[in-house]
């Protein structure tokens, strides 16, 4: 099956079920684990992939 150009996207199991493309940001969860914060305020427009990287945070962890 060849990959597709997701958009839209809002959840990461998705993306891996239907074999989209996608910005690989995992070092992002390093990078936020590293900073033993105990609130992290993300602040970004909308369509700028916020609910996107908690639902990898989320599969990341489970």
């Amino acid at each position: 099956m060849a990959k597709t150009i997701g958009i839209g996207y809002q959840n990461y199991q998705e993306i891996i079920e239907d074999n989209a493309f996608y910005i690989d940001r995992t070092l992002f969860i390093k990078e936020w684990w590293e900073t033993l914060d105990r609130v992290t305020l993300i602040t970004r427009p909308r369509r700028f992939g916020k609910t996107l990287n908690m639902s990898m945070t989320e599969q990341f962890f489970s």
